[in-house]
């Protein structure tokens, strides 16, 4: 596994990463606010084919648009990024889908869950987001077209647009 943007800090402890994401980064690409950013921190390794990927992961969300989940990306300008975005206050699941203009997408959390699941899944060009609070019951909440490249970089990301950063932990993140 490598960084893309590697985070002010971090540790791995077994199958725990531990990740503190650094102050104004995001990924976004113009929709709506006419602006690019391709900083957030992102954990990744080479994926070929069709996968499955799930994390478990639990933030400390406190500033506007903090977020944390998984993000598959094929070029800065082909990428998804899903998981928990704090929204007015709230957790959000989201899931962002770029293709040179970027496409966010939330479902509203009413119970602030402690910790989330996030799961990916890849077949062919399409792109499925999946969401649980259990890690047994996945409910799906976007499905989309990314990109038919055979390799994609797959891994946990965090990112903090507007707030002074958070800490972030995952849990499991496992490709299959």
């Amino acid at each position: 596994m490598e960084w893309y943007n590697e985070p002010p800090s971090w540790r791995e402890e077994g199958d725990r990463l531990v990740v503190q994401a650094g102050a104004e980064t995001d990924c976004w690409r113009v929709t709506l606010h006419d602006y690019v950013a391709d900083d957030a921190h992102f954990y990744h390794r080479a994926v070929d084919g069709d996968f499955t990927a799930t994390v478990e992961f639990a933030g400390d969300y406190g500033s506007q648009y903090d977020q944390a989940g998984l993000m598959v990306r094929d070029s800065e300008e082909r990428w998804l990024k899903c998981g928990i975005e704090y929204v007015d206050g709230a957790q959000q699941a989201s899931a962002v889908v770029t293709r040179a203009f970027s496409d966010w997408s939330v479902v509203p959390l009413d119970d602030d869950p402690e910790s989330v699941w996030i799961r990916v899944e890849r077949t062919g060009p399409a792109i499925e987001v999946f969401f649980s609070r259990n890690g047994r019951e996945f409910t799906m909440i976007r499905q989309a077209y990314l990109t038919e490249t055979e390799t994609l970089r797959v891994g946990p990301m965090a990112a903090a647009p507007r707030g002074d950063g958070f800490e972030t932990v995952f849990e499991n993140f496992d490709v299959a």
